[in-house]
């Protein structure tokens, strides 16, 4: 009877190596999941322990393009939703953002960032006054709106709430949430920031955002 012949010295070494390879592996997904990597420092800005999936959406942009996920992909987003007849918080949201990207201007990041403002006024706030009262803050802005049923699935994905309500005098009151969601490259929702806001804390910040890897 013959015994089986002894592993060569090569195959030796190669078991070796994979089984040191597969521990490392093994170490840094423990170390990973143990302890995930830590988050920048944010003046403002809240972001959450892990994205959060978005589900399709089809608005409809101001210059009468569809506004769908695919489009806040490849930049990082900040989306605020309001109405254009918002008698103060709306406008001083908007007014510290154009603060805050022209300081973004000057620091070369905007090419990495957007700015949208959503409309949940969609049948006072047609393309064209979107257009004009987004563009007196920045023609840069993104200024879109649609359908209750997409605004619907789209805000509540997002964690923002709104409501319009009727008047006895025929007048339409609108209540929204205030914050700015952040939306990521990949199209995730990845924190937000909450009011009140200040110009430079929101400059900073997307700019700490735009230089991640």
């Amino acid at each position: 009877m013959t015994s089986p012949a002894p592993a060569t010295r090569p195959n030796v070494a190669l078991l070796i190596v994979l089984a040191a390879v597969v521990a490392a592996f093994g170490l840094w997904l423990g170390n990973r999941y143990a302890h995930p990597p830590a988050q920048p420092k944010l003046a403002g800005a809240l972001l959450y322990p892990a994205p959060r999936t978005i589900p399709d959406f089809q608005l409809q942009q101001a210059n009468g393009k569809p506004l769908t996920l695919a489009d806040w992909r490849g930049h990082w987003n900040f989306v605020y939703f309001g109405y254009t007849t918002c008698p103060d918080v709306c406008p001083t949201t908007l007014a510290e953002l154009k603060a805050a990207w022209a300081s973004l201007g000057k620091r070369g990041a905007q090419d990495k960032l957007r700015v949208d403002f959503v409309s949940v006024d969609p049948e006072r706030d047609t393309p064209d006054t979107l257009a004009k009262y987004v563009g007196f803050f920045s023609p840069d802005f993104l200024a879109a709106t649609g359908t209750d049923a997409e605004l619907s699935k789209l805000t509540r994905a997002l964690g923002i709430v709104y409501s319009r309500t009727k008047k006895d005098d025929g007048s339409i009151e609108v209540d929204h949430s205030g914050s700015i969601v952040i939306v990521d490259p990949q199209g995730r929702l990845v924190g937000l920031f909450r009011p009140p806001f200040a110009a430079k804390d929101l400059a900073d910040d997307m700019t700490t955002l735009a230089n991640l890897k």
